[in-house]
């Protein structure tokens, strides 16, 4: 029976017009059946054609572009020039560079393809030396990326292939000029792949910008979150937040679990809480060097530790199937980085779980999550929504943009948790205390420079008539006599 699924999936494969040799590198990695971003994605792509992929995180993605770049590399028997790639895929982390670099190492096998990585956060001079006969395939982060082209170490001509991963974070991170400066320095004669979870405005400049007449896929919804995942919301006050996720982390039911925090120091002193309350973990943040941040994230594949605490950095980076939950201890600044974390689990088929924390300032973006994901989030059992004067009247997108996050009118479900502890009692929401007395008139009220507004108790200057002067030459009173 084993003998003829796997014969079964071989065939599935090969029916994408992948060669044998392919093939059998899947099957090395126990693929069982294609993906739909790579059903959809490799006929195109091996016929030359420029393609943009919308899939969510988890979908088979490197595959489905990993593939088709090694057959038509192989199928075009050139060889890279001093210096020079012949393909280069650009992603956002170094985790995710990596993760890319180390699965079409897998897929390429005993070809004679030379394929490197080049990230940032470790010594230039190896990534020198690795780029001086050339590459084939180059797999690269923005940053380290364009230092060595500016130093000389790297040139574009040979350039076949352009793959741009995970669009919609490189502009999260701050990328898009980088992006397109980059645009200017490729050959206009390539092959451009782009994949992107989400689709803003800016995505879609970017996607013009770098593709001709593309071929379009999309397997999933923009922002859809993975099936498999539950989620719940837990509502609560800033003080509760350290006793719930202590509370949870002691649940058997965990095996392992990302942490998510909004800042580096905060998943530096988070980790240091969750040891000295007696569990193992980690963390991984941008202000760790790479070999650091490596160790960490080897430790918790191995299962060494359990609990691994990170920034946005490891929102996608990350491939673990072995994730069995995320939990949001802070919301995210960018409502698509939600569907991101989530993502780090109910990977390769598994289900998983997701908790998010929401102090009522963060209602305003769960309201914008839940807008984008096009779904409620269930409430964790014991921690339903409160009245509180910290709950704001807007809630920011993520984008400079303001939704209503006033509280829905139906009623929300709420999730049965039985794993879990008894809730604790909900604090009391902080009240504001009484107004500050307003400064006199003429002490601390002068007006700061550029701004219109007039301090208290200091009228304003008369406006001027039409095409005259101002009734008063000073601000906030007479002009001064000049000295004689």
């Amino acid at each position: 029976m084993a003998q003829n699924q796997k014969e079964h999936s071989l065939s599935d494969f090969a029916k994408l017009g992948l060669i044998e040799s392919l093939v059998t590198a899947l099957a090395s990695k126990n693929y069982s059946e294609p993906t739909p971003i790579q059903q959809q994605a490799i006929p195109p792509l091996l016929e030359g054609n420029d393609l943009l992929g919308l899939a969510q995180t988890g979908t088979g993605k490197t595959a489905a572009f990993s593939l088709p770049t090694i057959q038509l590399l192989l199928q075009s028997n050139k060889r890279p020039s001093p210096r020079g790639v012949r393909t280069l895929i650009l992603s956002p982390t170094r985790e995710l560079t990596e993760q890319i670099y180390t699965n079409i190492k897998v897929y390429a096998g005993d070809t004679k393809l030379k394929i490197g990585s080049v990230v940032g956060g470790v010594s230039i001079n190896p990534q020198i030396n690795a780029l001086k006969n050339g590459l084939d395939i180059l797999v690269a982060t923005p940053g380290r990326l364009m230092d060595l082209q500016r130093r000389g170490s790297l040139h574009f001509n040979d350039l076949e292939i352009f793959i741009l991963d995970e669009a919609d974070q490189m502009l999260d991170l701050g990328f898009i000029h980088t992006l397109r400066e980059l645009a200017g320095l490729l050959p206009k004669q390539r092959q451009t792949l782009l994949f992107s979870a989400t689709m803003p405005k800016e995505i879609s400049g970017l996607a013009r910008k770098f593709l001709r007449d593309p071929v379009e896929v999309q397997v999933a919804p923009a922002a859809t979150t993975a099936e498999k995942v539950s989620q719940k919301v837990a509502h609560i006050n800033g003080s509760q937040k350290k006793s719930l996720l202590l509370d949870l982390l002691g649940d058997e039911a965990i095996e392992s679990v990302l942490v998510f925090c909004r800042t580096k120091h905060g998943a530096s002193k988070l980790s240091k809480i969750i040891n000295a309350a007696g569990f193992k973990s980690e963390a991984i943040h941008g202000d760790r060097s790479q070999g650091q941040r490596q160790r960490s994230l080897d430790a918790f594949k191995r299962g060494d530790v359990k609990i691994l605490v990170a920034t946005d950095v490891a929102a996608r980076g990350i491939d673990i199937s072995g994730i069995s939950h995320v939990i949001n201890y802070d919301m995210p600044n960018v409502p698509e980085n939600y569907v991101h974390r989530i993502g780090r689990t109910a990977r390769a088929g598994r289900e998983g779980s997701a908790i998010t924390f929401c102090l009522p300032e963060d209602r305003g973006m769960l309201t914008t999550i839940e807008h984008l994901t096009r779904q409620s989030i269930e409430e964790l059992e014991g921690y339903g929504w409160f009245m509180s004067e910290e709950t704001p009247k807007k809630g920011r997108s993520g984008k400079g943009k303001t939704k209503s996050s006033s509280s829905p009118k139906k009623k929300r479900k709420t999730a049965n948790v039985t794993a879990l502890p008894d809730a604790p009692k909900l604090v009391a929401a902080k009240t504001r205390g009484p107004k500050k007395p307003k400064a006199a008139a003429g002490k601390a009220g002068g007006v700061k420079k550029g701004d219109g507004s007039a301090p208290t108790g200091v009228k304003r200057a008369k406006p001027a008539a039409k095409g005259g002067r101002p009734a008063s030459g000073h601000r906030g009173g007479a002009k001064p006599k000049r000295a004689r």
